[in-house]
């Protein structure tokens, strides 16, 4: 290769379309969203956290007495460095996100209860601007992308006796921003996309205590399936894979995010309180990660709490091995509309390079105190240890000839998230 070679920079900026929650550790999904949650390991299936349980099982709002809110937010610390080939790694300028939560609800009367949340389900972006190039080193194409994902829901809630159940509209917005270096050197990129689109979720739990056996609950909730379409981000970014002969066409712009079922047990004895859940998040049925061959990602949740009179004290683990397969490598059977067979090697360039998911062990703790009967903070910190992964890719493509270059590629991945938050209760 002692000529000029042009990375595949195209194929990186498809990757980060790829991951709409990078900021959120089971693949694009975040371990939860308020600090109580965050705190446990991400446990909220079965054990509730007040008005913060508006996304995470709605039917754990009416735990509430009267009217509850909380509001706070995750400053989220992602440590990300690539590199392609024999290329150094380069560390990602996208290094800080803010994430904000706003969760309210209140009780109607003995059996009903409604509540309203905002949540930033989404601040990932990748900054290689500052990264070296030379003519056999692509400096990661100097890519910087932009998505946002923001959800309002309106749980409604029904107790009677030991049973709960809940129903959650949905409303997200999205926009996606993303430009990088084609094969010529040339800017690639169509501005901002923006997006609504509506989905639902679905929560239940039973109150053992009803039943004799007091301290026990277990939960399940299910979430739909959130459609989004970003007006050409995927087909503008993948027509230089298109006119090199790497696809067998370009991809549409449907980014979808995955439909999740979840179910939970906790146990209150005393101060201490044990709560586990499991979640199966569905990433080989949703359009876009299907197309890159994503797989579906069972996860674990395990959180512990003890409870004095005006603080509590929170330890968790989360554990999701990540959902990005190795595509296979070398010449496919081209099954039409199929990138991964059209090309193995570009798919894993793809998933890796861009802003890979490939976070899986987190340790979190976190804690509360009330200053009164109505007003408490709660903190959490989560922390992700690094994940080395490294796959066959396209390391370089031949712009003469098009001839593409394989080798492999290697992401370092470690991630911190500091959560705050406050609450009233009235």
């Amino acid at each position: 290769m002692n000529q000029r070679i042009k990375i595949a920079s195209g194929t990186i900026a498809l990757s980060l379309l790829t991951s709409t929650l990078l900021h959120a550790t089971n693949g694009d999904t975040l371990i939860a969203v308020g600090a109580k949650a965050r705190g446990m390991g991400g446990t909220g299936i079965a054990i509730s956290h007040g008005a913060e349980s508006t996304l995470i099982n709605p039917a754990l709002i009416t735990s509430i007495e009267n009217t509850e809110i909380s509001f706070g937010g995750t400053i989220f610390m992602p440590d990300i460095s690539a590199s392609m080939g024999q290329a150094p790694l380069y560390d990602s300028g996208a290094n800080i996100n803010i994430i904000p939560a706003v969760s309210i609800a209140n009780r109607i009367n003995e059996n009903w209860f409604i509540g309203i949340g905002m949540w930033g389900t989404a601040g990932m972006g990748v900054d290689y601007r500052d990264a070296h190039r030379d003519p056999m080193d692509s400096g990661n194409m100097h890519m910087v992308t932009n998505l946002q994902l923001m959800q309002f829901g309106v749980p409604i809630a029904y107790r009677y006796s030991g049973f709960s159940f809940a129903v959650t509209p949905i409303l997200q917005y999205g926009a996606l921003d993303m430009n990088y270096n084609d094969f010529t050197g040339s800017s690639v990129g169509a501005g901002v996309s923006q997006d609504l689109s509506f989905g639902y979720s679905i929560g239940a739990t039973y109150d053992f205590a009803e039943a004799g056996a007091e301290g026990l609950t277990i939960g399940m909730v299910y979430k739909s399936k959130i459609d989004m379409d970003y007006s050409d981000q995927l087909s503008v970014a993948t027509k230089p894979f298109v006119d090199f002969g790497i696809f067998p066409g370009v991809m549409g712009n449907h980014l979808e995010q995955p439909a999740e079922i979840g179910v939970g047990i906790a146990y209150v004895l005393g101060a201490h309180t044990l709560a586990f859940d499991y979640r199966n998040v569905q990433w080989s049925k949703a359009q876009g990660y299907q197309d890159f061959g994503w797989e579906d990602q069972d996860v674990f949740a395990l959180g512990y709490q003890y409870q004095q009179d005006n603080w509590a004290l929170r330890l968790g683990y989360n554990y999701g091995s990540h959902p990005i397969a190795e595509a296979p490598s070398g010449p496919q059977v081209i099954a039409p509309g199929s990138y991964a067979q059209a090309g193995g090697n570009a798919i894993n360039l793809m998933n890796l390079l861009g802003f890979p998911a490939t976070a899986e062990s987190h340790y979190t703790i976190g804690g509360s105190y009330s200053f009164s009967e109505t007003f408490s903070l709660d903190l959490a910190y989560v922390y992700a240890p690094k994940t080395t992964t490294t796959m066959n890719t396209i390391v370089g493509v031949n712009p003469s000839t098009g001839e593409m270059y394989t080798g492999p590629c290697t992401v370092e991945h470690t991630e911190s998230g500091l959560t705050f938050q406050l609450t009233y209760k009235f």
